[in-house]
């Protein structure tokens, strides 16, 4: 099966922030990515949904430069990874910490400079401001004395976007950005990614699919292959062939609650086909 990835027409004055084309990728002789072709331009806001273990934080990996491709092409602002990846700020799924160890907002914010400057450097003036502008951005710049460990969960998340923000990137990368708050905070940090988005180029692997219907400017389906057109929305041809079946769906948190048609019309279409076999 080939992968379905050409984007729509893009003008002109656009420019092509992440390359990606014909990626094949994975940690041993079988591959998670397969023939992945993906163009990402500036200022867009991509979200990638897709089963576990269909391949969505190995790609992210892959443009971090955390995992070499068996083969394909990847460039960062028109650079290889290697030296591109110095563009893109990082929020993974989980951060594991120690609540009671006393790190504060602005010290875990100011680690996102770590990768710009020289090693054993003392940070300057103008890592002070970056920080500083991160913090303000999310809302956070008022708690930076505060411990990480005694902020809400909403808070510590605003506060690691920050991280990543600290650096100045042109790309932001989220690995499940919202799997630990309550649907409230979820909806504050995509109303925050929003706004970020006037100024960075953003793409997000979620199973949240309220958030990814309501935020994103185009959303693809990733399951070894990527279904991908640059569109808001899915389509029913893209949920079949990256979810294979109705069961696979639910059980991997396809959520019909939003695209309710696609799942009606895959479940009908199975059981259909189970009373021919009968």
């Amino acid at each position: 099966m080939t992968a379905i990835a050409e984007p729509v027409a893009i003008r002109n004055d656009r420019t092509e922030v992440i390359h990606v084309e014909d990626l094949w990728a994975g940690y041993g002789p079988e591959p998670v990515l397969e023939a992945v072709n993906l163009h990402v331009y500036a200022l867009d806001f991509i979200g990638i949904i897709g089963p576990n273990g269909g391949g969505k934080t190995t790609l992210l990996k892959v443009l971090l430069g955390l995992l070499a491709p068996t083969r394909g092409t990847v460039t960062v602002m028109g650079e290889p990874v290697a030296s591109g990846r110095r563009h893109i700020g990082y929020v993974p799924q989980v951060v594991e910490f120690d609540h009671d160890f006393p790190i504060s907002v602005w010290d875990v914010a100011r680690m996102g400079r770590l990768g710009k400057r020289p090693p054993l450097r003392r940070y300057t003036s103008a890592d002070d401001d970056a920080v500083a502008d991160a913090l303000r951005r999310v809302d956070m710049l008022d708690l930076r004395r505060r411990a990480i460990g005694e902020l809400s969960g909403g808070q510590r998340q605003r506060v690691y976007i920050a991280r990543a923000l600290a650096g100045r990137p042109e790309i932001l990368l989220l690995d499940e950005p919202t799997s630990s708050v309550d649907p409230r905070v979820s909806t504050s940090i995509y109303e925050l990614l929003r706004e970020l988005n006037e100024r960075v180029t953003i793409m997000l692997v979620s199973h949240d699919m309220g958030a990814v219907s309501s935020y994103v400017k185009s959303v693809g389906c990733l399951n070894r292959h990527l279904f991908y057109h640059g569109q808001d929305h899915l389509t029913p041809e893209m949920v079949e062939l990256a979810y294979q079946c109705p069961i696979d769906l639910v059980a991997h948190g396809v959520p019909h609650r939003v695209f309710a048609e696609h799942a009606i019309e895959a479940i009908q279409r199975y059981r259909d086909e189970e009373q021919r076999r009968s």
